[in-house]
């Protein structure tokens, strides 16, 4: 079951006028565009947050490294 949300966004005016012109020219909704942005752009943001907590314990001294020697013999890359 697909579960749709309403999400209101303010945008500043030049934005909104790209994405007008963008949604104008094709036919697409401005709606279309800025799931298609945010779904494209999601996976990154995850990341970057994902590394940044890991950064973070790294600091603290928390989890296990791994060097580079041995990462490239895990997964048979070493000469």
């Amino acid at each position: 079951m697909e579960l749709n949300v309403m999400l209101a966004l303010r945008l500043p005016p030049e934005i909104e006028a790209r994405l007008d012109e963008l949604a104008k020219r094709t036919g697409r909704s401005k709606s279309f565009y800025a799931r298609e942005a945010i779904l494209e752009h999601l996976d990154d943001l995850e990341d970057i947050y994902l590394a940044e907590k890991r950064l973070e314990e790294f600091r603290r001294g928390e989890g296990d490294t791994v060097s580079l020697a041995e990462l490239m013999a895990r997964y048979g890359l070493a000469d």
